[in-house]
This record gives structure tokens, sequence and C-alpha cells, in this order.
């Protein structure tokens, strides 16, 4: 069974940092580019960045770059979220999503194949 988990989530101060993980069972991340998704309280689901196959990234959101981190470990067969700096607008359910065949750039999320079910992170002093 195609499968990812998120974890790494929790409640961490404005400033404060946390790394989040994505973890993929029944294939191979190798090939796959990996996006990371932030649903907000009361909004729709957005993208933050996108880790491409080669290991580049693409930012979604202006607001993730200088602060946001993503990194992928093929051998580990996960991916990685950094995030720093954090403010109280970062909080959400995060999620991770791979797909190989994009139609846009950067992908809408319809365009990602296989979805975790998230992790939350709450942001707040």
């Amino acid at each position: 069974q195609l499968q990812l988990v998120e974890s790494g989530g929790g409640l961490v101060q404005p400033g404060e940092s946390l790394r989040l993980s994505c973890a993929a069972s029944g294939f191979t991340l190798d090939g796959y580019a990996i996006g990371w998704f932030r649903e907000a309280p009361g909004k729709e689901r957005e993208g933050v960045l996108l880790i491409k196959a080669n290991g580049g990234t693409t930012y979604y959101e202006h607001s993730a770059l200088g602060r946001f981190t993503g990194s992928r470990d093929d051998a580990k067969n996960t991916v990685y979220l950094q995030m720093n700096s954090l403010k109280p607008e970062d909080t959400g359910t995060y999620y991770c999503a791979a797909g190989r065949m994009f139609r846009t750039w950067p992908p809408r999320g319809s365009e990602y194949t296989n979805w975790g079910r998230g992790t939350q992170v709450l942001v707040s002093s």
C-alpha cells in the first residue's frame, strides 16, 4: 500500500523552529517531487514549497522564503520541511504529497497522486 506519513508537528512559540518529516512506504520517493501544503483553520489548503526530484526547491508562498527549507533523503525514503522563525500565521495542518507528472508549475494540489494525513503545527505564545 502506497503511504505517506507526516510527523514532527507540535506546539511551539513564535520564533521557534520545527522539522517536519514525511516518510514514504510502499513505494520509493526517487523520481517524485514532494510538495508540502498547509491547511490553516478555516482556510483552504495551500502550497508551502515543493522539493523537486533532483533536490531543488520551488516556493509556493513568498512568506516561506528565508524561513522554510525543504530537503530529501532518498536513502531513507523521507522528505523534510525545516521551519524556522515560526509565526502564528504558520499554524495549521501540514501535509506532504508526492507527484511525478505535472501540467502546471508550481503544480496544483490536485496534480499530486499521493497524500499523507497531515501533522498539526500550532504556533502560539
